[in-house]
């Protein structure tokens, strides 16, 4: 199975305020498989049909899953599921924006790996050469929480709140908390069943309370499942890993261009008073 395998993982968590505010294409992880398929081997395209399918059903479904069978006797087989946060619609196109945005990074990072998969902030994608539909892992993928608040006994109230109503068997399997400023999160892949969902919401819930209790905000994805809370705002900035390199070379080449814009401006203006100046110099001098 893919999450058994040697995997390389690159992570960075969502930078934003709040979880349904932030841009839903921002990187949170992502890891492919060391084994490797041929370049135009049987394999390679049906890894190519499936995460074509998965855009295609996107703008119609918000969760699916597929099997592309390989020819018999071979071990072409590719197996894959993607899913949207349980905010995004399929209708107003942006569960299929965001699926479409993460195939393509995941076939950047994961160029002819057999596995691989990618969270983004408002997706899932997955895809491997062996099953793992249907089965639940829990297996710890993202563990990061923020910085300690302190005791503080209402901000520790309202965080009990939210990650015990983030805990409620009843909740489904996408499930907002809310209290006060405070906010979570949680949801699982739509291939468990509803007893393996919150067994698995239970564990990722269990390790925020454990690992992040006296944090500003926390977040741990496990491999089928994930649990988040965080204040609004609560979320700074991280450096050092990779994932958001891309976002923070954004913010440079905007604040590079806001000067050149800048410099271009102020030497046009100093051309211009240079020019009107030279101009009544030379009308003084025809007095």
């Amino acid at each position: 199975m893919f999450a058994t395998k040697t995997v390389l993982f690159i992570a960075v968590v969502s930078l934003l305020g709040t979880f349904s505010s932030a841009a839903v294409d921002t990187f949170i992880y992502g890891g492919c498989s060391q084994e490797k398929y041929f370049p135009g081997s049987p394999y390679e395209s049906n890894v190519n049909s499936l995460l074509t399918s998965f855009v295609s059903s996107a703008s119609l479904y918000t969760y699916n899953n597929f099997t592309t069978n390989g020819i018999s006797g071979d071990s072409s087989s590719v197996y894959g599921l993607y899913q949207c946060r349980g905010d995004l619609s399929s209708g107003s196109g942006d569960c299929a924006r965001c699926v479409a945005r993460a195939v393509s990074r995941l076939g950047s990072l994961c160029a002819m790996a057999s596995g691989g998969a990618l969270q983004l902030e408002g997706c899932f994608v997955k895809y491997d050469n062996t099953t793992f539909l249907g089965v639940e892992d829990k297996t710890v993928v993202v563990r990061r929480c923020g910085p300690p608040v302190g005791y503080n006994s209402d901000e520790m109230t309202r965080r009990d709140s939210v990650v015990g109503s983030l805990a409620a068997s009843s909740g489904g399997s996408y499930r907002v908390g809310v209290s006060g400023e405070l906010q979570g999160v949680a949801q699982c892949t739509g291939d468990l069943s509803a007893t393996e969902c919150q067994d698995c919401l239970m564990e990722a819930i269990g390790r925020l309370r454990t690992d992040c209790g006296g944090a500003a905000w926390g977040d741990v994805y496990l491999a089928k499942c994930y649990a988040r809370y965080s204040a609004r705002g609560g979320h700074s900035r991280a450096n050092g890993y990779g994932g958001n390199r891309n976002n923070n070379d954004d913010d440079e080449i905007e604040k590079t261009l806001a000067i050149i814009v800048g410099l271009i401006a102020g030497v046009t203006l100093l051309v211009v008073f240079l020019s009107f100046m030279a101009k009544s110099c030379e009308r003084g001098k025809g007095k």
